[in-house]
């Protein structure tokens, strides 16, 4: 056994080591997609202003407060970010601007990771995912088990084959059909429910057996379709609804559905990661995997031994600790995309371009202003192009690219995935019954498999955010795979500070397999 002073020196340069490992990977050039250059003459109309002072009628951000966002972000001054204006003194702050100029002591730096310049605003590419997410702010409160036969997603199915360019579960990966519109693109994300077993099964929480039924939104109510109240939000006016679960519900009336319920639809998505704590979900799936004994993965150390089992190490408070821990890490990277990288606008601002696009005065594709997406839009909300907003104080006051809770998805589910047997088949799979008020058995053809499902889980927590009309399908893929990379960085520097001669392996969200 080493003696203290050599104990010392061993721990130096293990750390030694993993920053050189780290340094030794190149910081890739960040690149965005343009349109803040391309636009800018125009008031910036491309990219995201929320909160900053928007004095004209078409909603357009004044430019200089716009210069003064982006000179911060290149700076990095927290005194510029201090002179940054509001657009209503007293309103909406900014969201955490500075983060991605943290440093971190594990895995990647936050500036070295980096995602793909999002669609540009004029590409059909982006039109296809604002006509996805009007579609999806009309399907709000269908539920999951009725798509099959739903009117409503029976013509979103056809116009969305019709768009030129549509990335999602479209020409790319196949046709549009009911059974995998809105769903993600990994695997499992099509198999069996809509909705995880992760984010319905019952949550053995040391003592307590939660349930996973919710406060939820009260169906057929959308927001911000009206212009004076969007551009109300586009200020910076604070529109929140005050959120606690254990509160009286009778306390927020027209707001919150009367009854808790288990998520049968979009809308209870959405509702779902408005006021979620981001890992949350993942935090639930690894106490439902424990409790219910799933295997670990095979390169567990303790898997074969006759006389051991793991605790701190490679047992249940290990992995409790590992799945939550990537989170800050991933949120770092993000906010640097969001914020000093890309500043894409959120789709909510896309729709007030869509509203005040008359004889053309954006380069709107047009896949989406020939949409029957739009059109029924329109009819339901008295000839509003505005998205229907699922919250009340519509999108964060941060950009829309990337997106954190799918990087955090990305993270945390790789971090599972990595931990635990993916092959393992999930006993007694469930799915909620349409009113929301009980669980029923899945009888349909799939196995449900550990590894499916927690794909699914990520999809689902990162798509309910296009559900809520806050994120695009883009948001969703590149921050996924940035999730991703993160959680895979994190192993490959902790297997180093491991005494137990151990491996992890794991399927990918692209399928390909790999071994740490």
């Amino acid at each position: 056994m080493s003696n203290r002073f050599n104990r010392r020196l061993e721990a130096k340069k293990i750390r030694i080591d993993n920053a050189e490992f780290e340094f030794l990977k190149e910081h890739p050039q960040q690149a965005n997609n343009g349109d803040e250059s391309r636009y800018g003459q125009r008031n910036y109309f491309a990219n995201f202003s929320k909160g900053l002072p928007h004095p004209t009628a078409t909603g357009e951000v004044d430019p200089a407060a716009y210069a003064q966002l982006l000179h911060a972000t290149q700076t990095g001054i927290n005194a510029e970010y201090e002179a940054i204006p509001l657009g209503i003194a007293g309103g909406r702050k900014f969201t955490n601007p500075q983060a991605g100029w943290n440093f971190d002591v594990e895995g990647g730096d936050a500036q070295s990771y980096v995602i793909p310049p999002a669609p540009e605003f004029a590409s059909a590419e982006a039109a296809s995912e604002m006509v996805e997410l009007y579609w999806m702010a009309l399907s709000r409160d269908v539920c999951f088990n009725d798509y099959g036969t739903d009117v409503i997603i029976k013509q979103a199915v056809k116009d969305l084959n019709n768009m030129t360019d549509y990335h999602g579960n479209g020409p790319a990966n196949g046709t549009v059909t009911t059974n995998n519109v809105f769903r993600g693109s990994s695997s499992g994300d099509l198999w069996g429910p809509y909705i995880s077993q992760f984010l319905l099964m019952d949550v053995p929480y040391g003592s307590l057996c939660v349930k996973q039924m919710q406060k939820t939104a009260v169906t057929g109510k959308d927001y911000l379709t009206i212009y004076s109240e969007w551009l109300d939000a586009q200020r910076g006016k604070n529109l929140q609804v005050p959120y606690n679960p254990c509160i009286p519900l009778s306390t927020d009336p027209g707001v919150y559905d009367p009854a808790i319920k288990y998520i049968r639809s979009l809308r209870d998505l959405a509702n779902y990661v408005h006021v979620d704590k981001l890992y949350e979900a993942y935090l639930n799936a690894c106490l439902i995997l424990t409790g219910m004994g799933a295997p670990v993965d095979k390169g567990n150390p303790y898997i074969n031994s006759q006389t051991q089992v793991g605790f701190g190490t490679f047992g249940e408070p290990h992995i409790l600790s590992l799945v939550t821990e990537v989170a800050t890490r991933a949120l770092k990277a993000v906010w640097h995309q969001k914020w000093n990288v890309n500043r894409r606008l959120r789709p909510e601002e896309y729709g007030g371009r869509v509203e005040k696009n008359i004889g053309g005065l954006y380069p709107i594709h047009a896949d989406l202003m020939n949409s029957q997406a739009l059109v029924q839009t329109k009819a339901k909300f008295a000839g509003s192009a505005l998205l229907p907003q699922a919250f009340p104080e519509g999108c964060p006051t941060h950009p829309s690219y990337g997106a954190g809770h799918a990087t955090v998805a990305g993270a945390c589910v790789t971090i599972l995935k990595a931990w635990f047997d993916e092959s393992f088949v999930i006993p007694n799979p469930v799915i909620a019954t349409c009113d929301g008020l009980g669980l029923k058995p899945y009888v349909g053809g799939d196995k449900l498999t550990v590894g499916g499902e927690l794909n699914k889980v990520a999809a689902n927590i990162a798509i309910g955010r296009n559900a809520g009309g806050v994120h695009y399908w883009t948001d969703y893929t590149a921050s996924l795979k940035l999730g991703e990379d993160i959680a895979i960085a994190i192993l490959e520097e902790q297997k180093a500070t491991y005494h137990e001669a151990v491996y992890f392996t794991l399927q990918k969200f692209d399928g390909t397999s790999i071994f740490i």
